[in-house]
């Protein structure tokens, strides 16, 4: 064969390599994004539906495992678009329900993207540390309002860094926090400085927050992580290591929380914070009563209120994810909403130990939709872009799963029909 023989087979190849070098940049650059929505549509939201649509037409397949997701997100949000036939002022509703399909759209993508190439999950949590750390010195900046036009990423006298409430961006930090800290536990001890740098960076983001889903959310995270770790790994040096540099974090962070209550703005705020039961929640009318009112009322109503209808009602929004479902995306969408939620928790909890390329982020993954599916008690998940990602990465991971299985089935007929 002659050398001009191979030229057209290494321009393919360098070809396919450009292609995939510029879709991973895409793919790092819209999960950036997702760090950054001040209001809707976001940039995330453009990016996302043009690297969504090259993705699938150069080729990005959708395996049956998927397919599974996306039938759930359809009929969640055909819930959704029938709730909007009952309202009599649908300003804004259309709106709520294209972002809401995009949503479910790109959880879909971000599955079929890690079924595809599970070494994508580095390149995606990279890029969501480097926004969250962005993020997160824009709300503990503006917190202390450190330069002119810094209380923009400010809200209530709480960091909200680029986002439009504390109470997503909170949350958002927390993932994270737990990929830096996984790292941390297993990772060389060179790059230990700068994990700890960056753990204390958002740590301090989601303490500023002030809100008491994002505390909630970090304290059960961090501890579940913990306790999966020390299932995972049976030798004794290595839960000797876990538990050492765990008891060391609590101290640090405990010796923080004191530094910073000598702060009177901070100390303020967090002693009227930290209450379980604020005023607006146990009040007439309040959230928890709210939540009796709206489960009664959308027990008469099989297609829902419609989006944003409850707060125009009642001056506040749901603030429960669970009434949300109801409301927004009616008994059809409630009804699909816990079953792909709770099945997603216990499929998760199945193929939570098995040693695996991807075991790592489907723990972190599984670790997140659990604790999102707590604090949906007292607070709204629905639009909340990381939640979204997080989902499919998730289900990403059981489509691997369920890959890897099927090809253990094949072998081991093959294995056994030699043998026959």
């Amino acid at each position: 064969m002659t050398t001009a023989s191979f030229e057209p087979q290494a321009q393919r190849l360098s070809t396919v390599q450009i292609s995939r070098l510029l879709g991973s940049g895409l793919l790092a650059f819209g999960v950036f994004l997702s760090g950054f929505v001040i209001s809707e549509p976001a940039p995330y939201e453009l990016i996302m539906v043009v690297q969504i649509g090259i993705w699938f037409l150069l080729g990005l397949r959708i395996s049956r495992t998927v397919c599974l997701l996306l039938a759930l997100l359809l009929v969640f949000n055909i819930g959704g678009m029938f709730s909007i036939t009952v309202m009599k002022d649908m300003s804004g509703a259309p709106m709520y329900v294209a972002v809401s399909i995009f949503l479910a759209l790109s959880s879909v993508f971000y599955a079929a993207i890690i079924e595809d190439d599970h070494g994508r999950f580095e390149l995606i949590f990279r890029a969501w540390v480097v926004a969250a750390i962005i993020t997160a010195l824009l709300g503990i900046l503006g917190y202390f309002n450190a330069f002119p036009g810094s209380h923009v990423f400010t809200r209530y006298d709480r960091a909200m860094g680029a986002f439009q409430d504390p109470n997503v961006f909170g949350p958002f930090l927390v993932a994270p926090i737990l990929y830096m800290t996984y790292r941390l536990l297993t990772g060389r001890i060179l790059a230990a400085p700068f994990l700890i740098a960056g753990i204390l960076v958002l740590v301090l983001g989601v303490f500023l927050s002030f809100s008491r889903a994002a505390w909630g959310l970090l304290l059960f995270s961090g501890v579940a992580l913990v306790v999966v770790m020390l299932l995972k790994e049976r030798t004794t040096a290595f839960r000797l290591k876990i538990l050492t540099l765990s008891a060391v974090a609590v101290v640090l962070l405990i010796l923080a929380l004191v530094i910073a209550l000598q702060i009177p703005q901070i100390s303020d705020l967090f002693t009227n914070r930290a209450r379980l039961v604020q005023e607006y929640d146990g009040a007439r009318l309040g959230r928890f009563e709210r939540h009796k009112i709206g489960f009664l009322m959308a027990m008469e109503r099989p297609l829902g209120l419609g989006p944003m209808a409850f707060g125009k009602i009642y001056g506040e929004d749901e603030h429960n994810i669970w009434l949300k479902s109801l409301t927004t995306y009616g008994w059809l969408g409630a009804a699909t909403y816990q079953i792909m939620i709770w099945s997603t928790i216990w499929m998760g909890f199945r193929y939570l130990l098995r040693e695996r390329p991807w075991q790592p982020y489907l723990m972190i993954c599984w670790i997140m939709i659990l604790g999102h599916a707590l604090v949906g008690n007292v607070i709204d998940t629905d639009h909340w872009r990381h939640f979204y990602l997080l989902l499919g990465l998730l289900w990403g991971c059981y489509a691997l799963e369920h890959r890897h299985m099927r090809r253990q089935q094949a072998e081991a007929a093959m294995a056994s029909s030699d043998a026959a």
